[in-house]
């Protein structure tokens, strides 16, 4: 994969060209310019919450699987049954996932002030080498809607050897919050 650290260049790689005046929208503003909807409800219903705050302005974001409103589109392991760009969509959808619980929980996404901690955890053999290119797909997309100052953070990528309900990435963050 090769990275960029363009605007144009992170749109492209989603197949978006720049809309007008997308620097000045603000997140919400380019969720629409891109076509993008988060989904009705994040990802996930067993007996815990989707965020929890803590330290006065932070919140932790719980691990969100690529499950978009019940349709899982992939299943299995990186490098096995999902290819690295069908790990790198279900990022995405990790992402929209995150973001819908974040929106949910603080009524605007335009409350979030920086990505601080990202941890995603990417299903594969032992051997696998690359879960950080498949977590480049969220970082990259958080980049596009908050700016590459609040919304790249520091990031771990694990290779595990399965997921919940075969997910093929889970993604957890934390954040700082106005």
């Amino acid at each position: 994969m090769v990275k960029t650290n363009t605007l144009e260049d992170r749109l492209s790689n989603f197949g978006f060209k720049i809309p007008e005046n997308f620097e000045n929208m603000d997140v919400n503003e380019r969720l629409e310019a891109l076509g993008l909807k988060l989904p009705l409800n994040p990802e996930g219903n067993n007996i815990f919450i989707h965020v929890k705050e803590f330290g006065g302005n932070l919140a932790y974001v719980a691990g969100c699987g690529p499950e978009l409103d019940g349709v899982l589109k992939y299943k299995g392991r990186v490098g096995i049954e999902v290819t690295i760009e069908q790990a790198r969509e279900c990022a995405i959808a990790c992402t929209m996932n995150f973001l819908r619980a974040l929106q949910l929980h603080y009524g605007d996404l335009k409350k979030i002030k920086n990505f601080v901690k990202m941890t995603a955890y990417v299903a594969c053999n032992h051997d696998y080498i690359y879960p950080p290119e498949v977590a480049d797909g969220s970082t990259e997309l958080l980049a596009i809607l908050f700016g590459p100052e609040h919304g790249v953070p520091a990031r771990t990528s694990i290779g595990v050897s399965s997921l919940p309900l075969g997910f093929p990435v889970e993604i957890e963050v934390m954040v700082e919050v106005y």
